[in-house]
C-alpha cells in the first residue's frame, strides 16, 4: 500500500467516524424524551407533519384558534379523569355526568325561568347550581362505592354511567331540552373577555387550579401516593378511602363543569352529550404519560394529550375523514399509547432494556 493511499484511508475513516457517534447521540435523546414524557412530543410531531400535508387550512390561526375552543371541554373531562387514573382506577361514567349536568341544568332554568321571568340571573345561577349537584351526585355514588364498598372502579362506573344514560333519557324523553335564557349561551357558550373566549378562561383557571392542588398541596402527593401504592399510603397515615372519594368527586366535578359550557354552546340540553369521551379522556391520559397502573401524572402533559386528541379530530374533519374511520382511529391510539406506556414502563423498570 502506497503512502498516499493509505492516507486516503486514514481521511476517509476520519471522516466516517462521527456518524455513528452523532447517530447513538440521537438515538439517546429520543430515548430520554421518550422516558421524561412518553409518546406525546412523538405523536404531535407526527399529526401535525400529515394533517398539514393533508390540508392547507390546517396551520392557519383560525383553525387552531378554533382547535382550542373545542378542545377545552376534554381538557377538562381528562383532567378528572387523570385523578382517577393516578388513584389506580379510572372513570367511565365521565359522558353520564356532562349529560346529566346538561339535562338537570336545562330543566332547571327552564322551570326557574318559567316562575322568575325577569331574574335572568338568578336563572342561570340555580340552574347551573342544580346540574353541578348532578354531576357531583354521580362522583359521590361512584367515590362511596370504590373507597367505601370496595368495588373495582370499572364495575362501579360502567353501572353508573349505564344508569345515568337512562335516566337522562328519562328525565328528557330523548328529547333535547330548550328554554334556557339566551345570556347563559351567550356568556359561557360565544362570549369574551378581552377577545378570550369565555370557555377557554374557565378552563385556564380550572387547569391552572389543578396545577396548583397536585404540585402544591397535600391532596397531590395524597393521589399520587395511593396510585403508587395503597398499603404503603395507609401505613404512613393518609385516609386513603377520603382521598379515593375526592378523586372521583374532583373528577365528576370537572366533568359536570365541561357539560355546562357545553350545553351553553350547544344551547339545549342534550341526554346524549358526551356520548364518546370517556374514551377520549382516557386515551388523552394515556398518551400523555399517565401511567394506567397509578402513581404517575401532570396536569401540563395531560393538558397536551387532550389537544392532541382535538387536534387529531380537527386534521381528520379537515381531510374529509368520515366519523366511523376517526373512530377506529381513536381506538388505534388508544393502543399505541397503551404499548408505549408498557414499552415505557419497561424501560424505566430495574433491568429493564
Amino acid at each position: 500500500m502506497t503512502p498516499s493511499s493509505s492516507t486516503t484511508t486514514v481521511a476517509a475513516s476520519a471522516t466516517e467516524a462521527p456518524a455513528p457517534g452523532l447517530a447513538g447521540r440521537l438515538l439517546g435523546m429520543l430515548r430520554s424524551l421518550f422516558l421524561r414524557l412518553g409518546v406525546l412530543p412523538f405523536m404531535l410531531v407526527i399529526a401535525f407533519i400529515v394533517f398539514s400535508t393533508l390540508s392547507d387550512q390546517f396551520l392557519t390561526v383560525q383553525n387552531l384558534v378554533n382547535l382550542l375552543r373545542q378542545s377545552v371541554y376534554l381538557i377538562l373531562v381528562s383532567m378528572g379523569q387523570m385523578l382517577a387514573l393516578v388513584t389506580g382506577g379510572f372513570d367511565l361514567s365521565v359522558g353520564t355526568v356532562m349529560a346529566i349536568t346538561s339535562v338537570v341544568s336545562a330543566l332547571a332554568m327552564q322551570s326557574f325561568g318559567a316562575a322568575l321571568p325577569d331574574a335572568t340571573w338568578v336563572v342561570v345561577i340555580a340552574g347551573c347550581a342544580c346540574g353541578l349537584l348532578a354531576g357531583l351526585t354521580v362522583g359521590l355514588i361512584n367515590g362511596i362505592g370504590v373507597a367505601f364498598v370496595g368495588v373495582s372502579p370499572f364495575i362501579v362506573t360502567l353501572g353508573v354511567q349505564s344508569i345515568g344514560f337512562g335516566f337522562a333519557l328519562y328525565l328528557t324523553g330523548g328529547v333535547p331540552v330548550s328554554g334556557i335564557p339566551g345570556e347563559f349561551s351567550e356568556l359561557f357558550g360565544f362570549g369574551t373577555l378581552l377577545g378570550v373566549p369565555i370557555p377557554i378562561l374557565v378552563t385556564a383557571v380550572c387547569v391552572a387550579g389543578m396545577g396548583v392542588l397536585m404540585a402544591r398541596m397535600p391532596t397531590g402527593t395524597h393521589l399520587l401516593a395511593v396510585g403508587g401504592n395503597a398499603k404503603a399510603a395507609a401505613l404512613s397515615g393518609i385516609d386513603t378511602r377520603r382521598v379515593l372519594l375526592m378523586a372521583y368527586l374532583l373528577c365528576a366535578g370537572l366533568a359536570a363543569v365541561s357539560g355546562l359550557l357545553l350545553t351553553a354552546r350547544v344551547e339545549t340540553g342534550e341526554a346524549n352529550l358526551g356520548g364518546t369521551v370517556a374514551l377520549e379522556s382516557i386515551a388523552a391520559c394515556v398518551i400523555a404519560g399517565v401511567s394506567l397502573r397509578g402513581g404517575i401524572g401532570r396536569v401540563p402533559n395531560v393538558v397536551m394529550g387532550a389537544i392532541f386528541i382535538g387536534l387529531v379530530q380537527n386534521g381528520m374533519n379537515l381531510a374529509s375523514v368520515g366519523s366511523y374511520l376517526q373512530m377506529v382511529v381513536l381506538g388505534a391510539l388508544l393502543i399505541v399509547a397503551v404499548v408505549a406506556d408498557q414499552v415505557r414502563h419497561r424501560m424505566v423498570a430495574p433491568g429493564g432494556h
